[in-house]
């Protein structure tokens, strides 16, 4: 059970590091300004379907890839704008506070591993892309309903994973993704048949958001049509990604770092996942095998540095080990607290880190 201090150090460590970013990169900018700052990429594009639906705004140019960004996000910030009438500080409230959950289910997750709790935290908040954490984005949102889904799991509450997960699978693709790595988890542990259609609740969201497309455009796979036509998600040999993403990284120029971080983010991907089956967690190596093979026979690398912030086994393996070395976490603490500060200023800059 999680004790109030183990809830108290993952709020700590969430709501502190918060608060080191917001010192870290308010000097010097006014409040509205700084606001305004963190509507970049994707947050604009949520906000965009949260104002205007997705048709986007009147008058304007449809984009075709708002599709591709599920209603969860949208739906929240629909819901935030009720009471805070900046939309850009509405996904701002939104990811603090989604964020806070997330943290509290993942220490818990932890400690069910006889791990350190915080260390978890810690892990996930220093890493290099974890500007995505704090930003309007859909990444907090997802994991405070994906984190306490799995916890559920585990404690074989499976009316409450089911329907956690069915959350998740609002916010993002990658909660098919959770909802496969359930019915693993659920044969695993050999449970009775006649929970078994409680597993059929995740599916549902993507069912339905794809009914909603279809009944717009006549296409039932409209949201991967627009994964296709706005970021080149068509699918190819994995040889073939591998390749263009690293031509495109051995490029020069600002141009070529993104890719550099879809090369590294690759590596850990394999490593994360080879260290699973090791530890033989198939269902945890089954809901991160899954992400990581869709995203690597894309076109090309996108997304895979930001995705690993989704993989709460992962983190719960590395508080274990920082939990039996705690100089580990020390030593990584101090090669990706840099980056994640870089990343976060250049985040806040226009450029894409992840």
């Amino acid at each position: 059970m999680l004790t109030r201090s183990s809830a108290r150090d993952a709020l700590v460590v969430w709501l502190g590091s918060r608060a080191g970013l917001l010192v870290m990169t308010l000097l010097g900018v006014a409040a509205g300004e700084y606001v305004d700052k963190w509507r970049l990429w994707d947050a604009e594009l949520f906000v965009t379907i949260a104002e205007h639906g997705y048709d986007g705004e009147p008058g304007t140019r449809p984009d075709v890839g708002l599709p591709a960004f599920f209603p969860g996000m949208p739906l929240a910030l629909r819901a935030v704008h009720l009471v805070v009438p900046d939309w850009s500080a509405a996904g701002l409230i939104i990811s603090l506070v989604a964020g806070a959950v997330a943290m509290v289910a993942l220490a818990k997750l932890a400690e069910l591993e006889d791990a350190r709790g915080w260390a978890a935290v810690l892990a996930l908040v220093l890493f290099p892309t974890a500007v995505f954490l704090t930003a309007g984005y859909s990444e907090s949102l997802f994991l405070a309903f994906a984190i306490p889904a799995w916890l559920a799991a585990r404690q074989q509450r499976w009316p409450a994973a089911a329907v956690l997960a069915a959350g998740a699978s609002c916010v993002r693709i990658t909660g098919l993704f959770l909802a496969v790595a359930l019915v693993v988890e659920f044969w695993q542990r050999r449970q009775p048949v006649r929970r078994a259609p409680w597993l059929v609740v995740p599916f549902l969201p993507l069912v339905a958001y794809s009914y909603y497309h279809f009944t717009r455009t006549g296409d039932w796979l409209a949201w991967k049509r627009a994964q296709e036509a706005g970021w080149g998600r068509e699918l190819v040999w994995p040889w073939d990604a591998w390749t263009v993403t690293w031509q495109a990284a051995m490029g020069e120029g600002e141009a070529a770092v993104p890719f550099r971080m879809e090369i590294a983010g690759a590596v850990v991907a394999v490593a994360a996942l080879v260290w699973l089956l090791v530890l033989r967690r198939w269902s945890e190596a089954v809901y991160v095998g899954l992400q990581a093979a869709a995203l690597m026979v894309s076109a090309y690398y996108l997304g895979l540095p930001r995705s690993l912030l989704l993989w709460f086994p992962l983190w719960v393996v590395v508080a274990g080990v920082a939990t039996r070395r705690p100089w580990l976490l020390v030593a990584y603490g101090l090669v990706s607290g840099p980056l994640m500060v870089l990343n976060t200023i250049r985040f806040l800059s226009g450029a894409w880190v992840g």
